[in-house]
């Protein structure tokens, strides 16, 4: 194999603090590179080194000739104005690349996407599939991927994994997906205190020897300690002994010094408290029969299930196929359009947001934790707000920092900070571990293990939700799920690849009558009828997002503390009730325009 990079005592540094000190690196040909290490500690920008985006302060940096480096970032960004086989084809004719619009071709096939549509109109999920599709496409010597797992659904995640797996360049991938780490890596470097470790094999063999090297860590810095505390004993001995002191042990000791002040001692770990606030009833939730959906996709079909406090359930299915939708109907903040739903006593819900909109960009760290006050309450102890956000690794010169300044990893914990400072019996957390490093992953993994309360969590992360879930409710396609004890992949995999759009919805016993009433489909769709068909769907998704709006709304813990709140609420969901009244009079009126143009 022919070596692609290599660093020479390479430094860089923000500021007064240290990404790379003194770091060697080697990349070779074909190798399949997993970066981890804490948030913060200098992974994108290392990154950006190896594509050449930034320049580093101290050391050299040598690449191979003509070297070819891809990067697909967090959040790529794609022209939104074209089409999805123009963004895979871009460049064909200038490069003379004439068999790039067939490999375009194939991996649309792949991700059977329509190549004629806008990226505009596109999921999170499926412009990220895109860009690493683009990537590939390009055939780089050396692919760097930086969270490539964020925003894909399983099929993504495992569609993934084959194309690096047939890969014919080098791969480095930052992730905390330890089973994507499993699957394509050969080789993990940790970046630990500016220091790049490296160690052959997956993460899981990592794991093995980072423990066996953390202990001889401590023992040799235990080892040096004592030696040190010696020396500095004998510096300080009567005046005797200094008269008869060597002056090359003195010199040695200040070298000691010296060595010690410059060791970067291992950042503290994330430590989690939650309140768990007062029990819930035994049962959470009963739904029985429930049918629900938007237009002709049904995304629930004939679904019952009994959840029972202490259940830690995972919710698992392609993306938009309505796994957020689900929830809110689990705990009733969206009305089933059949079916009943019974909800337990006492529930008290707070809200992990994937999006992580939930934050005010421009409030203070401490004005998110607790407005108005310095002190935290989580249980029976009463925190100061500085003190508390150091759990979650945040400096009191930070405190006062605006949500703006804090990076995608930052702003997870800082929505974990806020999450578990206040009391709650019932937790929902919709994709929890995206931006979490994996030791503050597996901290939180112990949280929800030892959480009293009931937990609900979307997420695509297999290790993580066969470390915490009791039971899951599994998409098996056409709006129907289904409940298993723990986490039954078999069942999952064999329902990937089934499309997710659905045949006609079930309707509710008025839409029904209506269709009978208002089908004498005699008459053709006027000019004016054809526009208002093309009109509905859109109205519909209108529709549907201001009423998830008002549903975030009242997650708000905060509105049920004071009469003004009550009001507030009350007029919330007459608004939301309302909303669903008018989606559901377009769907009728869809329904009615459709058969009449399919019987023209």
């Amino acid at each position: 194999m022919s070596t692609l990079i290599t660093l020479n005592n390479v430094s860089l540094a923000f500021g007064h603090h240290p990404l790379l000190d003194h770091a060697n690196l080697s990349i070779s040909s074909m190798e399949r590179i997993g970066l981890i290490g804490r948030n913060g500690a200098g992974k994108s920008s290392l990154l950006k080194i190896l594509d050449k985006r930034i320049q580093v302060d101290d050391g050299e940096v040598i690449f191979s000739a003509g070297l070819h480096t891809l990067t697909v970032e967090q959040e790529p960004v794609l022209p939104e104005n074209q089409t999805i086989y123009e963004v895979l084809s871009e460049g064909m004719q200038e490069q003379e690349d004439w068999s790039k619009g067939a490999r375009a071709k194939t991996l649309i096939d792949q991700l059977r996407l329509d190549e004629n549509a806008l990226i505009s109109g596109l999921s999170g999920g499926t412009k990220k599939r895109i860009a690493l599709a683009k990537a590939f496409i390009n055939q780089p010597e050396l692919l760097l991927l930086d969270e490539p797992t964020n925003h894909l659904d399983l099929e993504g995640i495992l569609w993934l994994e084959q194309m690096i797996q047939t890969f014919s360049g080098a791969v480095m991938v930052i992730t905390h997906d330890r089973r994507f780490l499993d699957a394509i890596t050969d080789r993990i470097i940790e970046l630990d205190r500016g220091t790049l470790h490296s160690f052959p094999g997956n993460y899981t063999q990592w794991q093995e020897r980072k423990m066996a090297w953390l202990e001889a860590e401590a023992q040799q810095n235990a080892k040096f300690d004592k030696f040190l505390a010696q020396e500095e004993v004998w510096i300080r001995k009567g005046i005797e002994a200094r008269r008869t002191r060597n002056e090359g042990r003195v010199r040695r000791l200040e070298a000691l010094r010296l060595e010690r002040s410059q060791r970067r001692e291992r950042i503290g770990n994330v430590s989690f408290m939650i309140d768990s606030g007062e029990r819930s009833g035994k049962l959470v939730a009963e739904l029985q029969h429930i049918f629900k959906s938007y237009g002709s996709k049904t995304i629930i079909q004939d679904y019952s299930t009994t959840i029972m406090r202490g259940d830690r359930i995972g919710i698992i299915g392609p993306n938009g196929v309505g796994k957020t939708t689900l929830i809110h109907i689990i705990l009733g903040k969206i009305p089933p359009d059949q079916g009943k739903i019974r909800l337990g006593t006492n529930l008290n819900i707070a809200y992990f947001d994937q999006m992580r909109d939930q934050l005010d960009e421009h409030a203070t760290l401490c004005e998110v934790i607790n407005p108005g006050s310095e002190w935290v309450e989580i249980g029976n102890e009463r925190k100061h707000i500085m003190s508390y956000l150091g759990d979650f690794l945040f400096s009191p010169a930070r405190a006062n920092s605006p949500v703006s300044s804090l990076s995608g990893g930052e702003r997870a914990r800082l929505l974990m900070a806020r999450l578990f400072a206040r009391p709650a019996n019932v937790l929902v957390m919709d994709e929890p571990t995206n931006d979490l490093d994996i030791e503050t992953l597996e901290l939180l993994e112990t949280l929800i293990q030892e959480y009293q309360g009931t937990v609900i969590i979307v997420s695509h992360d297999r290790t993580f939700l066969e470390n915490v879930v009791t039971q899951s409710i599994v998409y098996q396609g056409q709006g129907v799920w289904k409940d298993f004890v723990g986490v039954d992949w078999d069942n999952v995999m064999a329902h990937l690849s089934e499309p997710t759009s659905s045949p006609t919805p079930a309707k509710p016993q008025t839409s029904t009558t209506h269709d009978r009433i208002s089908r004498p489909k005699t008459k053709k769709l006027g000019q004016y009828e054809e526009k208002e068909l093309a009109q509905i769907p859109e109205k519909i998704t209108e529709l549907e997002n201001q009423q998830m709006a008002l549903s975030e709304e009242l997650s708000n813990p905060e509105l049920y503390e004071t009469p003004e709140g009550m009001e507030t609420v009350t007029r919330i969901q007459h608004q939301i009730a309302e909303i669903e009244h008018n989606i559901l009079k377009l769907m009728q009126r869809w329904e009615v325009l459709e058969a009449r143009q399919q019987a023209d």
